[in-house]
Parts: C-alpha cells; structure tokens; sequence
C-alpha cells in the first residue's frame, strides 16, 4: 500500500515557511508604530539591547501618509530564535509599538 500524502497535507507541507538557517545576515525587520519625535530612537535603543552591533546606516524611516504613523526598516544579523523573539517581545510590550514585522 502507497504511503502517499493527501492533497491536503501536501499543500499544508509546501504551504510552510522555510527554515531560517542561524546566523542570518540581512534579516529584515520593520516597526511601525506612532510617530513621534523620539520614536526612532526608542526602537534604536530596544534593537540595541538584542542587536549590539545594529549598523544605524542601513535603516530607512518613512511615514504614513497622514503622517500619524512611522515605520522603521532595519537589517540585523539574527543570531537565533530566542534573540527575535525577545525582540518582538519587548517592541510589542510597548503602546508606543503596533506591529513588528
């Protein structure tokens, strides 16, 4: 008897993101959150934390149209799991902070 996988399941399989090999370089990360003055530095400082050797030059800002909103795109090199998610953790624990991407 064959052991093949149903539609389902070998849509489900594929559908799964790929592995992320540690270290990562180039590892995206976006902040969005409410635009302030002080905004990028207090996501600089968080990234810092979990980031020491963020490179400041490769970050790129824009606002929202309105301008309500700021998003801050960065670049780190992940060095594991644990390092993402205490990053997302403690941006997101912030009401200044409305998604991490």
């Amino acid at each position: 008897m064959s052991q093949e996988q149903s539609p389902k399941v070998q849509a489900a399989t594929q559908a799964q993101p790929p592995k992320i090999e540690f270290p990562c370089p180039d590892y995206p990360i976006k902040v969005v959150g409410k635009n302030a003055d002080d905004f990028q530095s207090f996501v600089v400082e968080v990234m810092r934390v979990h980031v020491p050797d963020l490179d400041e030059s490769r970050i790129t800002i824009q606002d929202s149209k309105k301008g309500t909103f700021r998003s801050i795109r960065m670049f780190i090199t992940a060095t594991g799991e644990g390092q993402l998610k205490s990053l997302h953790e403690e941006l997101i624990a912030s009401d200044r902070v409305h998604i991490v991407i």
